[in-house]
């Protein structure tokens, strides 16, 4: 192709909102946005020419399911996932929102009084725009769930990102249908909306039926709802919209989307039969997605939206230290592995998290094949013992328990301490837990003596991020911004599928017509 052509090509292809006409004629092969002049002329001289591929606009505007964007009032469909302690920070959330997108702060892993100070401060900033809260599943403090979901009801809280839920829970099911009801068309209401986050197919099929008749019962017999509520829940799905997680940060199963997102699919449009639900059913797609081919591939696929996290936690809004950033920034696809979770230990569930610059995965998987192997601390051999206290715990045994004891009491989990003064083992996975769960807050705080504990979750994604962004000015995490981010990887993912329009068409394409470089939000905005 000419370099005349080629650049006039790319030059096309970027005004993403503009249609493409790839024109034969004895000239050779011209690329021309909609012209009726140029036509007119052409027809008037009776010169020789074909159109010999179209392209139509496709802007970011466009991408995704209409009827997921209208049902949470977004401009564009796509969501920056609820990383836990924060990591999804108030900013983030807003930022997001004013952009036309979503965010969801991350709840997990944070007191209820955390979680009301940032409710009040997202809520009296954003008031109608869009924004959600995240609720994780809470497996050995359902209290807690409990408590968190009663906080998002006093406060009308009308979306939760639903994630690592295994089954549904009293309190996600009392969060779906509190103040469900039947307006005056005889549609059924829901104020309060789910958005899940799975990886497996059994549990799609629980948030895509409707709540379980068994846990209804339960909130009845409690007084928690009424029986026009439970009566009119039949009616509804667990959650209206779910995300199809595969490789990610964090809890994954590491599935490929490849795989996963036509399955979940599939499932949507079975159950949409099942129960003849008078409002659609969406899935989106999160867990890799950091390139616009990336996202194009979601797009291009099905995908009603795309969800990120991984590349979120490197921007200037995530709620983390700036050294964390740094070590994100430097991360390759191959810089990631699996450790043990904190939350649910004891099972062998994993995390996925960064492992360059940091000992923690190491650590942490030592720490539970010690666990799984013996009934107390005491059982270990004495070399392996020395190295815990020394350079995991950086203190004794008792004294790291009594610091995880106090933790307890101070959360009113006594149950977990009782449980422990009868079963070494269970005290031992406790002090153990303790050490997981502080590394994640040490990454976010910037301690230095602990860095080489930092837990930092991320997936792959974050490498194909920064092989797409070197030698642009998104290399560095200081111009790093969710939004931004996210209208390049639309922008980029709009660029993509109308190359593969054209390569449909029997049109070669150079890389140099399709590569996409990021660019400044104005410039964004002024070819879309």
């Amino acid at each position: 192709m000419p370099m005349e052509n080629l650049l006039s090509l790319k030059r096309l292809l970027i005004q993403v909102s503009k249609p493409v006409f790839a024109i034969q004629n004895t000239d050779g092969l011209q690329f021309i946005t909609k012209d009726n002049e140029y036509f007119a002329k052409t027809f008037k001289e009776n010169r020789l020419h074909h159109i010999k591929a179209f392209v139509p606009g496709v802007s970011p505007e466009n991408l995704g399911d209409d009827r997921f964007k209208k049902r949470h009032s977004l401009k564009y469909p796509y969501i920056a996932g609820a990383m836990a302690n924060g990591i999804t920070s108030a900013a983030m959330v807003k930022t997001m929102a004013e952009n036309g997108m979503m965010g969801f702060f991350g709840a997990g892993g944070l007191s209820i009084d955390k979680i009301k100070k940032n409710i009040i401060e997202i809520t009296n900033a954003l008031k109608d725009k869009p924004f959600g809260f995240n609720l994780i599943h809470s497996l050995g403090d359902p209290a807690h769930e409990m408590a968190t979901v009663e906080l998002y009801l006093k406060y009308n809280i009308r979306l939760v990102s639903a994630a690592a839920f295994m089954r549904m829970t009293p309190a996600l099911v009392y969060y779906r249908i509190k103040g469900i009801y039947e307006d005056n068309k005889g549609c059924v209401v829901t104020p309060n909306n789910i958005i899940a986050k799975v990886s497996r197919i059994e549990i799609a099929r629980q948030f895509f039926s409707p709540p379980p008749e068994k846990l209804v019962n339960i909130l009845l017999e409690k007084n928690l709802i009424t029986k026009n509520e439970a009566k009119l829940s039949r009616h509804i799905p667990m959650a209206q919209d779910l995300t199809a997680e595969a490789d990610s940060g964090g809890h994954t199963d590491n599935r490929p989307a490849l795989a996963l997102l036509p399955t979940m699919i599939s499932l949507k449009n079975e159950y949409m039969k099942i129960y003849n639900y008078k409002e659609p059913l969406c899935v989106g797609l999160a867990g890799g997605i950091a390139t616009p081919r990336s996202a194009a591939a979601a797009f291009s696929m099905g995908a009603d939206y795309i969800l990120t996290g991984s590349i979120n936690q490197s921007c200037v809004e995530a709620g983390v230290c700036e050294d964390v950033k740094t070590m994100l920034c430097r991360a390759e696809q191959a810089d990631v592995a699996m450790a043990p979770a904190a939350d649910m230990f004891e099972i062998g569930a994993k995390v996925q998290v960064l492992k360059r610059g940091t000992m923690f995965p190491v650590r942490a998987d030592k720490l539970y094949k010690l666990y799984q192997s013996h009934n107390s601390f005491y059982e270990i051999d004495e070399k392996s013992k020395q190295e815990i206290q020394e350079k995991i715990l950086q203190t004794s045994f008792e004294e790291a328990w009594d610091v995880t004891k106090e933790f307890f009491h101070k959360t009113g989990n006594i149950k977990e301490i009782e449980k422990a003064r009868n079963n070494p083992k269970h005290k031992m996975a406790l002090v153990f837990r303790s050490y997981l769960g502080l590394s994640s807050k040490w990454a976010i705080q910037g301690i230095p003596q602990r860095k080489m504990d930092y837990q930092i979750w991320c997936g792959p994604a974050i490498g194909a991020f920064n092989q797409w962004v070197k030698g642009s000015f998104l290399e560095n995490h200081e111009n790093r911004r969710a939004a931004e981010i996210a209208l390049n990887l639309m922008m980029g993912a709009c660029i993509c599928i109308r190359a593969s329009i054209l390569k449909a068409q029997g049109i070669e394409l150079p890389f140099e017509a399709t590569s996409f470089k990021p660019l400044k939000r104005k410039e964004i905005l002024a070819c879309i």
